[in-house]
């Protein structure tokens, strides 16, 4: 059964640092692309940044700067280290990769992690 497993998040003040780590497990051929998603209450799940396969990165503009998404293959694991946090990062944060497993072909597959809390106070 493949899963992405998230740690890290938690509180901290504004202007600080925190890391997120998620990493995959299970049966899978390969990942693709691997990303943060976050939620704040009463909004909409918003991208943060993602990474390809290959190292490219795109992120949002508002945390452009600050965070810095990064991978290791070797782990299957995805990290994003958050710097210079404000109150308006607080939101659940959630790992989303393209997982390319085998069926009777090698197909795509999207998967999310549980989420992690991420506060910020002011």
């Amino acid at each position: 059964q493949v899963q992405l497993v998230e740690s890290g998040g938690g509180l901290v003040q504004a202007g600080g640092s925190l890391g997120l780590s998620c990493a995959a497990s299970g049966s899978f051929f390969s990942i693709s692309a691997m990303r943060w998603y976050r939620q704040a209450p009463g909004k909409q799940r918003e991208l943060v940044a993602s990474i390809t396969s290959g190292g490219s990165t795109v992120y949002a503009y508002s945390v452009k700067g600050r965070f810095t998404i990064s991978r290791d293959n070797a782990k299957n694991t995805v990290y994003l280290q958050m710097n210079s946090l404000k109150p308006e990062d607080t939101a659940v944060y959630y790992c989303n990769a393209d997982l390319v497993v085998v069926t009777t072909k090698l197909i795509a597959v999207e998967y999310w992690g549980q989420g992690t809390q991420v506060t910020v106070s002011s």
